[in-house]
């Protein structure tokens, strides 16, 4: 089966002009199923005020039930992390029979940075230089690009000198400029340092491709000690595990205590999701850092043409496999920065753009969907369910917000007389106040659980610091409308009318600095 489909990042990549024509309708999908939405519920709650009262009523209904069974999957999570963070998972390497092999894999674990402070990525390598896998299996790349190639090589030799005999190979690429066919950023940089440790080391030292495994992590990753045990636990007692990713789950508080309250705000709820999804396999895609087979790597290759290469590579390797591959939860953390700029309105810029950046995830959406067109082999009972749950996705992304927090007033105001004076339009407020009432445990399962994962409270802070971390919840509206819904429909927007988005590197700003 011709499978050249994989490699399409935008309508303009297909030859076809009447493929080209399917893919640009499917480019234009999300936009028009949330502008459908919004402006369906403007119009209908002027010309049928009822209806739109009706749907408002069932919608917060709805939402109190995501509300309820998301709280459910969040504290389901947060017992299995606790629960694995205990376990001394080298020593269940050694005692168990599926694993007795263990020590012939090796890590991959590959670092792209660009300008980040040598001073971030040397907490990065000393975490690594921390973890109990045995060091001599650890095979470290530092990623650079040649764009930036006097200041960080000058980075590179630093970490280098300090870390370099850590490991069993220490490898430092760059990246070169304007290779045909690329997008700048991160994927295409990983996709070259992957090639250049495959060429210099892993077939030049004939290691078998099976026993590696990639772990491709954001330069400000911090690995817990047993990340690395716990992965390949996962991977020696996978069902298939040359044919899975492997998702840690994201924490985003290396510098929790330093952040403003928006950014703590954003990375608490964007690792809460990341929970959810740990137990929702179905809608699981690989995000941020995280690990996967280096054969699979060998027969799929790795994203360098888009900026989500992170999911992209699931839904690559998924449709190269026919459908016969899965992300497999670990249920450990890594810890990473929540975003921080030098002032609080450009940290707020800064959130925006980085909010941007992973709603432009919405560019998978054709891509799955065509990808479920091509591949025949595919079950059709997958294909839909696979098909609504990342349309969904990107469609709640962008209008339940807004939903719930504006249009349930619209019937009332500008519904007219005649149902301003209904017992509906009397009820409508209180129903679904009440409903909204109600919903609010989720904010309070989220900030109980928010202070487990704090890192131990600097001395320089006072307890008093810990009564933002309550106050920020009252901000979950304001921050899921300005850095939830409208960077969603800016992304679903320019993928629209194809303003094709290129890779934004988020600034690494710690207050040391």
């Amino acid at each position: 089966m011709d499978k050249s489909y994989l490699e399409i990042s935008k309508a303009s990549d297909l030859e076809s002009p009447k493929e080209r024509i399917i893919f640009r309708c499917l480019e234009m999908l999300p936009l028009f199923l949330s502008l459908t939405t919004l402006t369906g519920a403007f119009f209908l709650s002027w010309y049928k005020p009822v209806w739109v009262a009706i749907f408002i009523i069932l919608f917060d209904l709805y939402w109190l039930c995501r509300v309820c069974y998301f709280s459910f999957y969040q504290i389901s999570t947060w017992k299995k992390m606790k629960k694995h963070l205990k376990i001394n998972w080298l020593e269940k390497l050694n005692k168990e029979p599926k694993t007795k092999n263990w020590k012939d894999i090796y890590h991959l674990i590959v670092l792209p940075f660009y300008k980040e402070d040598a001073d971030i990525i040397r907490t990065t390598f000393r975490a690594l230089e921390n973890s109990n896998y045995p060091k001599d299996k650890m095979i470290v790349v530092l990623a650079c690009e040649e764009k930036v190639r006097e200041s960080a090589q000058e980075t590179a030799q630093i970490i280098k000198q300090e870390f370099g005999d850590k490991f069993y190979r220490f490898l430092i690429t760059f990246h070169p400029q304007n290779i045909t066919g690329e997008i700048a950023g991160k994927g295409s940089n990983t996709a070259w340092a992957l090639e250049q440790a495959k060429e210099k080391i892993i077939d030049k030292e004939n290691i078998p491709y099976q026993n590696v495994i990639i772990s491709s992590f954001d330069i400000d990753t911090h690995v817990f000690p047993q990340y690395f045990a716990c992965l390949v636990w996962n991977y020696l007692s996978a069902e298939k595990p040359l044919k899975s990713s492997y998702q840690p789950i994201p924490i985003y508080n290396n510098n929790i205590w330093d952040a403003s309250i928006l950014s703590r705000l954003i990375s608490l709820s964007g690792t809460f999701w990341q929970m959810v999804l740990q137990e929702r396999q179905e809608k699981l895609a690989t995000f941020s850092s995280h690990s996967w087979p280096f054969q699979v790597f060998i027969d799929v290759g790795y994203p360098s043409n888009l900026v989500p290469d992170d999911s992209h590579i699931f839904w690559k390797s998924y449709f190269y496999y026919n459908g016969d591959y899965r992300v497999i939860p670990l249920y450990y953390p890594v810890s990473m920065d929540a975003l921080m700029a030098k002032t609080l309105s450009r940290t707020a810029i800064n959130q925006y753009k980085q909010q941007l950046r992973w709603a432009w995830g919405c560019l998978e959406i054709p891509y799955v969907i065509y990808g479920f067109l091509k591949n025949k082999k595919i079950c059709v009972r997958d294909k839909l369910c696979r098909s609504f749950n990342i349309i969904e996705g990107f469609w709640g992304w962008a209008v339940a917000s807004l939903l719930i927090f504006f249009l349930g007033w619209l019937p009332i105001i500008i519904g007219g007389e005649k149902f301003n004076i209904s017992l509906l339009s009397y009820n409508l407020p209180r129903l679904t106040g009440v409903i909204m009432t109600i919903s609010m445990v989720g904010i309070i399962v989220s900030a109980v659980l928010s202070f487990s994962l704090l890192p131990s409270r600097p001395s320089h802070y006072s307890r008093w610091k810990n009564f933002s971390l309550i106050f920020q919840w009252f901000l979950l509206p304001i921050a899921l409308i300005f850095f939830g819904a409208f960077p969603a429909i800016d992304a679903q927007v320019r993928l629209a009318l194809g303003k094709y988005m290129g890779f934004w590197v988020t600034d690494k700003v710690r207050k040391s600095d």
